[in-house]
């Protein structure tokens, strides 16, 4: 027996078939019926368009046969003595005629020639030898509309003849045959919508929205495992838009796969140097305590090797320190404050006299009325990271007479405070430069690792900033930061400025 307090999945859980069936797009709202709905409204709308012409046309081609029939009675009966027929046959002929009167006028002269009850007044005339197609469709729809039980005259030439016959008749039945006209026009309008519907629909889906479809089943399916080369999707051999879109999927999900696979590898190995690095530290560090006690030992040959042994282990130390430092997954965001760039540069210059730059000259050329607008840990790192690398470029040559300079300076540009780092050393190699700020693949030298400049890359965006390489060749290489000011917020601005004028 289950318990009462068990409880199902909850709603946070969701396994990849409920996220498919969440991505399915239903029947009413897919593009197929989207596109088969559209297509019968608009072949609808182009019946619509016909519709009223076509019924305009009918019902004067109506009144002419009308008035035709007429006409044919009218030349017997001209021919002939009117009089000489009796009132049941002119009765006969004008209901035959659907009519009240049929008249013809010849040369001016109108002459009446068969009559039942002439009505009092006439509501309508028809001149169908003049019905321009605007008024004509307006007249249509006024008589399918409002039409039913008005007196029409209708009146204009017949054939060949040079007499006017004119027919004065009842609206009822030409409402009446244009109704069961227009019925009939309307369901063959709903029959040629559906069947051209129905017909752009198979085209259309089989062209169009099939590849769509599977384009969309491939990209929720390789979404739920990117890892798997089986979700690539299999591109048709079509020369189209949708096939090139296809191929670009395929192509874009196999780069993305190859990416993935690739960055899941650093992932593990950037693990494993993690782990390496802080082992090897521990290790470094007992090798330092030993050297310590080497430098006291009195003999002149490990006195010779003592300093080379240190500054390996210092290396050694600080490439370990780089590696974990760049292994962080991001950096904390900027405290910035307004500093004092001259007595930032001093705390560089201080750090570098203790690693063993005192061979190196340092110019701090910054003048104490330069501010900055940034994080003072950071910046120093970044300042600190660029002198470093320019101290053990410079230290890597051991002619004594060879300049070893390093020059911090500072300027300002508007909103926008500008550092540059000068050095005497050789320069950067062209594999350096074309990998300027790539960690592992921009150093400068045999065995380095080109994290301090990535470091300090990273550092300087962070600051919306810029750092840039603008000269490096034998004897001069210059680096140069920029980092603005942070924006002002106008309305607190405002504010301290009325708050200021109200004090």
């Amino acid at each position: 027996m289950v318990s009462g307090t068990e409880k199902g999945p909850s709603s946070g859980d969701h396994t990849p078939g409920d996220r498919r069936d969440r991505d399915q797009v239903p029947l009413t709202r897919g593009l197929s019926t989207k596109l088969l709905l559209l297509t019968i409204l608009f072949v609808l709308l182009a019946e619509v368009l016909i519709f009223l012409p076509s019924v305009a046309n009918f019902r004067l081609r109506w009144l002419e046969e009308r008035l035709a029939t007429a006409a044919t009675v009218g030349i017997i009966l001209v021919e002939t003595d009117p009089d000489s027929l009796s009132r049941r046959v002119q009765d006969d002929v004008l209901m035959a005629l659907g009519a009240k009167a049929v008249a013809v006028r010849d040369e001016g002269t109108s002459q009446l020639l068969i009559v039942t009850q002439m009505p009092p007044a006439v509501d309508v005339h028809v001149d169908l030898a003049n019905a321009p197609p605007l008024p004509a469709m307006s007249e249509a729809l006024d008589t399918m509309v409002l039409g039913g039980d008005r007196v029409l005259r209708v009146f204009g030439p017949v054939g060949a003849s040079t007499k006017e016959f004119e027919l004065i008749m009842g609206e009822a039945d030409l409402r009446r045959a244009m109704l069961v006209y227009a019925r009939n026009i309307a369901i063959l309008s709903l029959l040629i919508s559906l069947i051209t519907a129905t017909l752009v629909f198979y085209a259309i889906d089989r062209i169009m929205i099939r590849p769509v479809r599977k384009m969309t089943r491939s990209m929720l399916d390789f979404s739920e495992a990117p890892d798997d080369p089986n979700r690539i999707i299999r591109p048709e051999a079509r020369d189209d838009e949708l096939g090139v879109a296809e191929r670009e999927l395929a192509s874009m999900q196999g780069q993305f796969q190859r990416t993935l696979t690739a960055q899941k590898h650093l992932a593990d190995l950037g693990l494993a140097v993690s782990k390496i690095n802080h082992d090897m530290r521990n290790i470094l560090a007992a090798a330092q305590l030993i050297s310590d006690r080497l430098a006291t030992v009195k003999d002149p040959t490990v006195q010779s090797f003592v300093p080379k042994l240190v500054r390996a282990l210092d290396r050694a130390v600080s490439y370990s320190t780089g590696v974990l430092a760049y292994g962080r997954t991001q950096e904390p965001p900027p405290m910035r404050r307004r500093l004092r760039l001259a007595q930032l540069v001093g705390e560089v210059e201080a750090m570098l006299g203790g690693d063993g730059g005192a061979d190196v000259e340092f110019i701090n050329a910054v003048t104490p009325d330069i501010e900055v607008d940034a994080d003072a840990e950071q910046l120093f790192r970044v300042l600190l990271n660029l002198s470093r690398n320019a101290v053990e470029a410079m230290s890597a040559d051991s002619d004594a007479s060879v300049v070893r300079r390093l020059v911090i300076g500072g300027e300002r540009a508007g909103s926008v405070c500008r550092i540059l780092v000068e050095d005497t050393g050789p320069g950067l190699p062209p594999r350096a430069r074309e990998n300027l700020f790539a960690a592992f693949r921009g150093a400068a030298r045999s065995g380095g690792t080109g994290l301090g400049l990535a470091i300090a890359h990273e550092l300087v965006r962070a600051h919306g900033g810029t750092l840039e390489l603008l000269e490096s060749r034998g004897g001069r290489t210059v680096f140069a930061i920029a980092i603005p000011d942070q924006p002002v917020d106008l309305d607190a601005a405002r504010t301290a400025v009325r708050r200021a004028a109200e004090a």
